[in-house]
C-alpha cells in the first residue's frame, strides 16, 4: 500500500480589521443618543423659567413676570427700575445687567409706594433710600459701594429729599433731636463728613474720577 503525502492546508486568516473600529463601534450609541437628546435638552431649556420672572417683550419693553413698576430711573444707557417686592434692577436694551434686593422691604414699601427711592447721586452712583439705610450702587454692574445705616431709633424719609450743591440731603426725622442731625447729606462717595478719606467708587481699570477724595463741608459764616 503506498501513502501518498498529505498536504497540509491552513484556513485563510481573516481580514483583518481596520484599526480604531472597536472604538468606533464603543462610541456609536453614545453618539446616536447624544443626537436624539439634543432636541429635547434644547427645548428643556428654552421652556425654563427665567430668574425673577424677566422678559422682553415684542417692542423690547422689559417686565417681570407678576410684578410691576413703583419707579423708573433713566441712567447712562440703562433704566434702574424698582419693583413692588423690593427688587432693584438694571438693564440695558434688551439685556438685564444686575438685580439688588431691598432688605425687609415688605415693612414699609407697600405704605411707602417707592417715592424717592431712587436717587442718581452722579458719576454713576445711584443712592437707594430707605428707611432703615441709604444704600450707594455703582449703575455699571451693580456693586454695592458704600451702606449709610439710620440712627437708632431713626428712620430715613426717601420722599423728603433734595439735591443742593452737589449733594443729596435726606431727611432722618428722630424724636427729641436736633434739626440739625436730622439731615444726612451724602454724594457719590457717601455721607459728607469735615476731612473724610473715603474709596473710590471707579471700575477697576479706568481712571479716577476724584482727582482728591478729600471734601470738606464749607464752614459756618
Amino acid at each position: 500500500m503506498v501513502v501518498l503525502p498529505v498536504e497540509a492546508t491552513e484556513p485563510n486568516p481573516a481580514a483583518p480589521e481596520r484599526p480604531g473600529r472597536p472604538a468606533l463601534r464603543r462610541r456609536l450609541p453614545a453618539a446616536l443618543a447624544l443626537l436624539v437628546a439634543a432636541p429635547v435638552l434644547a427645548a428643556v431649556h428654552a421652556a425654563r423659567p427665567t430668574p425673577y420672572g424677566d422678559h422682553f417683550t415684542a417692542d423690547a419693553h422689559y417686565a417681570r413676570e407678576g410684578h410691576h413698576p413703583l419707579a423708573v430711573l433713566p441712567a447712562r444707557g440703562n433704566a434702574v427700575t424698582l419693583w413692588d417686592d423690593g427688587l432693584v434692577t438694571a438693564h440695558e436694551g434688551t439685556s438685564v445687567r444686575w438685580h439688588r434686593a431691598l432688605p425687609a422691604a415688605d415693612a414699609w414699601l407697600p405704605a411707602q409706594g417707592g417715592t424717592g427711592v431712587l436717587r442718581p447721586l452722579g458719576r454713576g452712583i445711584l443712592a437707594v433710600v430707605t428707611p432703615p439705610r441709604i444704600a450707594g450702587y455703582r449703575i455699571a454692574d451693580g456693586n454695592l459701594r458704600w451702606v449709610l445705616p439710620a440712627r437708632d431709633g431713626c428712620a430715613f424719609a426717601p420722599e423728603r429729599a433734595v439735591r443742593h450743591a452737589g449733594a443729596l440731603i435726606v431727611a432722618q426725622p428722630c424724636p427729641a433731636a436736633a434739626w440739625t442731625s436730622q439731615l444726612i447729606a451724602v454724594d457719590d462717595l457717601g455721607r459728607i463728613t469735615p476731612h473724610r478719606t473715603p474709596l473710590g467708587n471707579d471700575v477697576p481699570g479706568r481712571r479716577p474720577e476724584h482727582p482728591s477724595t478729600e471734601k470738606v463741608l464749607a464752614r459756618p459764616r
